[in-house]
């Protein structure tokens, strides 16, 4: 998939990163020039996605492969996009052989990650619908109070946005009805409650370790 010559270009450091983040590129196939594999399309287009305050500190987040395996490579690269954008005025980044569309609210930063070649118009419909749904279910409030106040909520409008790194629904008002239902009919469970409690015991956990 080709970028537009409008989007700004990976640094050419970051190619070094990437090969180093997701392991050796498989060899070009027969005519295709050295260097460039077209990719495959995938219904796996969202990598990651996570909500930090203004000090880079996760307050929610969901990885959907494997390319951060642990608690302590997933904070490390939180820690290092978040120093990668926090001073900008721009909405995408690329770090790390990844393409990184975010948004500042008040005192929280959001992040949609995808694959250096995945669409970012397609991340960027993600981060929009995440943040208009948060946005009515906080009552435009979306803030680290509110957020931290709301948390079984937000998990449950990520979890109707992405599953397992499948785009599931970019339309906010779809969002919240299906939250709205969900909640209704119990849907604020003891799942939700559990994901909450354990990703504050990672971050303990992790912070105690540094």
């Amino acid at each position: 998939m080709q970028r537009p010559e409008a989007w700004p270009r990976p640094h050419p450091g970051e190619g070094a990163a990437a090969a180093q983040v997701g392991g050796p590129a498989p060899p070009a196939q027969a005519g295709e020039p050295s260097g460039l594999r077209l990719q495959e399309p995938s219904l796996y287009t969202i990598k990651a996605v996570f909500i930090l305050d203004n000090d880079g500190r996760r307050l929610l987040a969901k990885y959907y492969d494997d390319t951060f395996p642990s608690m302590k490579e997933q904070m490390v690269f939180e820690k290092n996009v978040f120093n990668k954008t926090s001073r900008t005025d721009s909405e995408i980044a690329f770090f790390g052989g990844m393409t990184i569309v975010y948004k500042n609210s008040i005192d929280l930063f959001l992040y949609v990650v995808g694959s250096s070649y995945e669409n970012e118009l397609m991340l960027m419909a993600v981060l929009t619908c995440l943040f208009e749904s948060l946005s009515h279910m906080l009552r435009k409030n979306v803030e680290k109070r509110w957020l931290l106040e709301n948390m079984d909520g937000a998990f449950l409008v990520l979890d109707e946005i992405v599953d397992g790194g499948v785009i599931l629904e970019s339309d906010p008002q779809q969002v919240i009805q299906k939250v709205n239902f969900r909640a209704d009919d119990g849907g604020l469970t003891e799942q939700s409650v559990t994901q909450v409690i354990q990703s504050a015991k990672e971050q303990i956990k992790w912070s105690l370790l540094k």
